[in-house]
């Protein structure tokens, strides 16, 4: 791509997430199942798919099999199916085992997983059904024909100084022009929030609500926990006005992921989700399942949990959103990886469908939010649709209204 300044392709897909790589095949798949021949090209920031990729993650894995029909099972990179699955109430010096789980969020059955893994291995099955991946190209431009509609993407100028002039290395970014562009950055994502503002597309929405990730995989003595044993914890360091928790996962290898993930709009100014995080990792419950490890990475990640009255619209003429870009996930399940596959299987449908009709406009492209309502995205999302907002006023208000949602069937007060 380097040497070419204008290229095309009937579908551009942005991000090398799972989301995107999601859409890639199933649209090489539904295409070939209909006799249909279109090009197919990702593009991605990082410098190989999964490098930019950071999750807990505990994942609900049935999505894979619709999505691979034809691949074994054992063969798809999960790490430890869990068996074990608690939560935990932190205080500064002790801990409390509840006795039973948080609705929404028994884990028994889903896998533990690396999700730079898994999405290095759907690359791979891409790659086989023809699909175009193109690593290490960051975009920072939509380009949009003489009617203003989408028309592609440009990926960024390199060679250019802070002040933004021209150094001798200057290289000008390429332009890729699509029939589709599917925007699957991410969250908040570049492109997509210009896309949103552009036309609009969070018009009568509530406004995104983000939190911010932060994790780290230990190597630890065997013993210390169990491949498949996970708890979750709520309390200390946090106090009432500050919304989250933290995650243990037990790892095959006797390795463990330990994370916390915190809402965006705490009130203290002073308040720090890392530093937040050191401190989590000292109480008697977390250090004694660390003790005599080592750390091996780390990582931060923004998750968007506004919810389904935050989704933005979903599409455009020549355009769709998928994934964390559209804001899909369930709280207080905290799982989007599911959500984000499925989204782009469907907007995978969508395309085909498009393509095949010489249709790419707005109307044709609306069926895919059509296909989202009728998924089961909408049917884990619109029940804890009001979740995140509920917490608006501290824990206990949070938590008095998210009893009230369980009986109202999602409806807040």
């Amino acid at each position: 791509m380097n040497s070419v300044d204008r290229v095309s392709t009937d579908v551009l897909i942005i991000g090398g997430g799972p989301s995107g790589l999601a859409t890639s095949i199933h649209l090489a798949d539904t295409l070939k199942r209909n006799g249909l021949n279109h090009r197919i090209l990702l593009i991605e920031k990082g410098s190989s798919i999964g490098s930019h990729i950071l999750s807990g993650a505990v994942i609900k894995p049935a999505v894979f099999k619709e999505l691979l029909p034809d691949v074994d099972f054992s063969e798809i990179p999960f790490n430890a199916k869990v068996k074990k699955d608690s939560t935990v109430w932190l205080t500064e010096k002790s801990s409390l085992k509840l006795p039973i789980h948080v609705p929404y969020m028994n884990n028994i059955g889903n896998y533990t997983a690396s999700l730079g893994q898994l999405c290095k291995y759907l690359a791979t099955k891409a790659t086989e059904k023809g699909v175009e991946i193109y690593t290490g190209f960051a975009v920072d431009e939509i380009l949009y024909n003489k009617d203003g509609k989408v028309s592609g993407a440009k990926t960024k100028d390199t060679g250019v100084d802070h002040h933004g002039h021209e150094l001798e290395n200057y290289q000008p970014g390429t332009c890729i022009d699509a029939r589709i562009t599917v925007f699957a950055e991410g969250t908040r994502g570049s492109l997509a929030k210009m896309l949103i503002k552009k036309f609009n597309l969070n018009k009568d929405r509530n406004e995104q609500v983000y939190s911010l990730g932060v994790k780290e995989i230990w190597t630890v003595p065997s013993g210390n926990i169990e491949a498949g044993e996970i708890f979750h914890t709520m309390g200390y360091p946090l106090n009432s006005d500050e919304f989250g928790g933290g995650f243990i996962y037990g790892l095959n290898d006797n390795k463990v992921a330990v994370g916390l993930v915190v809402g965006l709009d705490f009130k203290d100014p002073s308040f720090d989700v890392h530093d937040a995080f050191q401190i989590w990792k000292t109480t008697s419950f977390v250090s004694k399942i660390l003790k005599g490890g080592k750390m091996v990475e780390y990582g931060a990640k923004t998750l968007p949990e506004g919810g389904y009255y935050a989704m933005p619209k979903l599409f455009v003429d020549n355009a769709l959103i998928v994934g964390d870009s559209a804001g899909m996930i369930t709280m207080p399940a905290l799982k989007g990886v599911h959500l984000a596959i499925k989204s782009g299987m469907l907007a995978a449908q969508t395309a085909a469908k498009a393509l095949a009709a010489n249709d790419t406009t707005e109307k044709s492209l609306g069926i895919y939010e059509t296909l989202v309502h009728d998924s089961f995205i909408y049917k884990e999302m619109y029940p804890v649709r009001n979740f995140r907002q509920g917490f608006e006023k501290g824990l206990i208000t949070g938590g008095i209204q998210f009893g009230t949602q369980l009986i109202s069937g999602g409806a807040g007060f």
